[in-house]
């Protein structure tokens, strides 16, 4: 129920949500008999389209991505000495339409999975740990690791080289099954993995892997901003601006929802 409820109220608190429903609620209220609440209203819808104009094409999308990105750099894999094994993160496989269609189709964040294999390609014999079962809630799919194995495998991995952890459904869940199913294994949990997700949903991932035990490299991915040069860049299209904003916002209430609850150390966890 939690992880339900989390999704339905987010879905009305996500920054366009509460944009639209600003200038829905201003348009009823100015429409009022009473001359104050009319005023209130039309000041309201403004305030809610004004908003929106500037989430939609001004770049504040890249100046709340930018920081999320930057935190964690790539490393050098040749210095990092041995790497026990690599974990990949859901949210890159769309499950209904692959479902639907009978391949795996891959969303924004594909890039999850396809550097994920190159990586299993150049650390040859370490374990692939892909974490994802299904976030679906009105539309039922498969789990993301049953897709991500098909994957893999058509990639080239050996499956035997292949651990699935198929029941998680957010990030705290990824770390928590994740090294849970790690210390159930022959081999154990003990060693460095490099963590594959995406740049701007590192710092979360990374402080929630740490506070599970187990001893983890970022390897971001899936970058969605140029850096620095993306400061004054406006959206082209206002759509993707307004889903960008969304995305990070999300980010950000995460880490401190994460700090609050006990699921990470830090509230800006960092290389």
């Amino acid at each position: 129920m939690p992880f339900v409820l989390s999704k339905a109220i987010w879905l009305v608190a996500q920054p366009s949500s509460v944009m639209i429903l600003m200038v829905i609620a201003g348009a009823l209220m100015a429409g009022s008999a009473r001359a104050r609440w009319a005023t209130r209203g039309r000041r309201l819808a403004l305030a809610g389209g004004l908003l929106l104009t500037a989430a939609g094409l001004l770049p504040v999308g890249h100046w709340l991505t930018i920081p999320l990105e930057d935190r964690f750099s790539r490393p050098d894999i040749a210095r990092l000495g041995r790497i026990h094994g690599i974990i990949v993160l859901g949210g890159a496989i769309e499950t209904t339409v692959s479902k639907a269609r009978g391949v795996v189709t891959l969303n924004e964040a594909g890039e999850r999975m396809s550097e994920a294999a190159m990586l299993a390609r150049r650390l040859a014999g370490t374990r692939l740990v892909f974490s994802g079962g299904s976030g679906a809630i009105l539309f039922e799919g498969m789990t993301e690791s049953e897709l991500a194995r098909r994957w893999f495998v058509e990639e080239g991995i050996a499956a035997e080289r292949i651990v699935l952890e198929d029941l998680s459904r957010t990030t705290r869940e990824n770390a928590e099954q994740t090294a849970a199913l790690l210390a159930r294994s022959t081999e154990g949990a003990g060693g460095r993995y490099l963590l594959v997700t995406s740049a701007y949903h590192m710092p979360r991932a990374i402080g929630t892997f740490r506070h599970a035990g187990l001893d983890v490299v970022a390897f971001p991915v899936d970058y969605r901003s140029r850096g620095i040069a993306d400061l004054w860049r406006p959206f082209d299209k206002p759509s993707e601006g307004l889903r960008r904003v969304d995305i990070v916002v999300r980010e950000w209430m995460g880490l401190l929802a994460y700090r609050l609850t006990g699921a990470t150390d830090r509230l800006w966890p960092g290389p």
